[in-house]
C-alpha cells in the first residue's frame, strides 16, 4: 500500500495542479495542517529536478504567507481558533513554560521551528498571541522557512536519481523515520516545554 502512495504521489507531482497543491499544503501547513509539504515537495523535485529552486522559493512564500495566518490566529482569535489547534496537537499543559521560554528566545525560537521537523504551526500561533514583533517573525520565517526548502530541494535536484532510488529501496524506513521525526515534534511540544 505505501508503494502504490508513493507512485501515485510521485505521478500526482507531474501533473499541473501540482503546483497549487504543493502551496496550498504549505500555506495551511504553517498554521493547522500536521503535514509537512516536504510530502510533495520531494515527488515534485524527483520529478522534475530543472524546477527544484521554483519549488522551494514557492514553498517558502506560501509558507510564510501561513505563518502570518498563524499569527493573526494567535494574535487575535486565540481563544476560538488557537486554543482548540493547540489542544489538537496537545500543546496546553505546555504553553506557560513555552511562553517564558519565549519571552527570552523569541525569534530564535521561530527560527529553530522553522527548519526543524518541530510543528511550525504552534509557534506561529504563540508569536501572534505573545505579540512577538511582526517583523522580526516574518525576516525569521523567511530565513528559517527558506533555508528548510531550498536545502531539501536543492539535495534532491543534486542527487535526483541516487537519491529517488535510495528512497524507493528504503521506502519504509524512510517512512518510519519521517513518522519518528514528526512525532518527535509532537512530543517536544508536550514534555520538553
Amino acid at each position: 500500500m505505501l508503494r502504490r502512495l508513493y507512485d501515485w504521489t510521485m505521478s500526482l507531482a507531474a501533473t499541473r495542479h501540482a503546483e497549487r497543491a504543493l502551496a496550498g499544503v504549505s500555506f495551511i501547513e504553517s498554521s493547522v495542517f500536521p503535514i509537512p509539504p516536504d510530502v510533495l515537495l520531494i515527488p515534485m523535485v524527483l520529478a522534475e529536478r530543472a524546477k527544484w529552486l521554483r519549488y522551494a522559493v514557492l514553498c517558502t512564500i506560501a509558507s510564510v504567507a501561513g505563518a502570518l495566518l498563524g499569527y493573526l490566529i494567535g494574535a487575535f482569535v486565540f481563544d476560538l481558533l488557537g486554543q482548540p489547534i493547540l489542544a489538537f496537537y496537545n500543546a496546553e499543559d505546555s504553553f506557560a513554560k513555552v511562553q517564558s521560554w519565549y519571552d527570552r528566545w523569541g525569534g530564535w525560537g521561530v527560527l529553530f521551528a522553522a527548519v526543524t521537523p518541530f510543528p511550525y504551526k504552534v509557534l506561529t500561533i504563540f508569536s501572534g498571541f505573545t505579540g512577538l514583533n511582526v517583523v522580526t517573525f516574518i525576516i525569521v520565517s523567511i530565513i528559517g522557512r527558506g533555508l528548510r526548502f531550498t536545502i531539501v530541494a536543492w539535495l534532491l535536484y543534486r542527487y535526483g536519481e541516487p537519491i529517488r532510488a535510495f528512497i524507493e529501496n528504503n521506502l519504509g524506513l524512510l517512512f518510519t523515520l519521517f513518522m519518528v521525526l514528526l512525532v518527535g515534534g509532537f512530543v517536544a511540544v508536550r514534555y520538553v516545554f
